[in-house]
């Protein structure tokens, strides 16, 4: 059964604005420098505020700087590390996600379920994509199965052809991805990206996904702008957006509370035409 929340029960004409919270490298990773606990909580809140402040619906947090990313599973250490982080943060009253790269699903029912989260996002969730980190497999089935005996509040946003992949194997047909992610798979909700983090979406993908699912929440993944926003919401639910409102546009920047105010101000305006 799928859970019934803000996420979820989104509806024309409403529209969706979801930031991201990119965290810095977390101890145990590559990049990681030393910091304290409390200076990435610190980060993630002045992040989550500056988009809570400009209007949006809400953000997701994502171990973003803990790259190259194991492909499934992450270290028992990573899944503490932001369910703390994530216990710390505001916005209980307003939509919150949590990704856990690359592609663990059950760490991150984990965190939502402890913290209170909304939604995990999921990049792969049915079938099996190529990655820099290897061939992923969707794990829907165990995925559906863990979300119902102990987080059965946490919705499920799942990626269609996501970014940075490509499908294994020939004849991959975006209408039919899309359908058996949502009817096969159970996912609550789309979302389409383009090819890499900031990257625009192909226009003709998103029409393809929303006349194949035109019943669950669509919300567009990557490179979003203030100039694209109002086009992209005639037809997606909503949008994830983290590089367009960083500091320069740099993904690795804070937020910047100019251009998060810049998009809930295009999104009112485009709403209202």
């Amino acid at each position: 059964m799928s859970p019934s929340n803000r996420l979820t029960n989104v509806r024309a004409p409403d529209k969706l604005l979801i930031g991201v919270i990119h965290l810095p490298p977390l101890p145990g990773s590559p990049g990681y420098r030393g910091a304290a606990v409390d200076a990435f909580i610190e980060r993630a809140r002045q992040d989550a505020d500056a988009i809570l402040k400009a209007g949006w619906h809400g953000y997701v947090l994502e171990n973003f700087g803990d790259a190259p990313f194991y492909k499934d599973r992450v270290p028992p250490h990573v899944v503490s590390f932001l369910t703390r982080i994530a216990a710390e943060l505001p916005g209980a009253e307003t939509i919150r996600g949590i990704n856990v790269l690359r592609n663990d699903p059950q760490s991150a029912l984990a965190v939502a379920a402890a913290a209170g989260f909304d939604f995990v996002r999921v990049n792969v969730h049915v079938g099996a994509m190529v990655t820099d980190q290897g061939i992923i497999e969707g794990r829907a089935a165990e995925t559906i199965r863990e979300r119902e005996l102990w987080a059965p509040s946490v919705a499920i946003a799942a990626d269609v052809a996501v970014k940075h992949a490509y499908p294994l194997g020939d004849g991959y047909d975006l209408n039919e991805a899309a359908k058996e992610t949502v009817y096969r798979g159970m996912a609550d909700a789309l979302i389409v990206t383009g090819k890499g983090t900031g990257v625009p979406i192909e226009r003709s993908d998103l029409t393809t996904v929303r006349r194949a699912v035109p019943d669950r929440p669509l919300l567009v993944g990557s490179g979003v702008t203030p100039e694209s926003l109002a086009d992209i919401l005639q037809e997606a639910d909503g949008v994830i957006v983290g590089t367009a409102i960083k500091k320069g546009g740099n993904v690795l920047e804070p937020v910047d509370p100019d251009r998060a105010i810049l998009f809930a101000r295009t999104a009112t305006t485009s709403s209202k035409k």
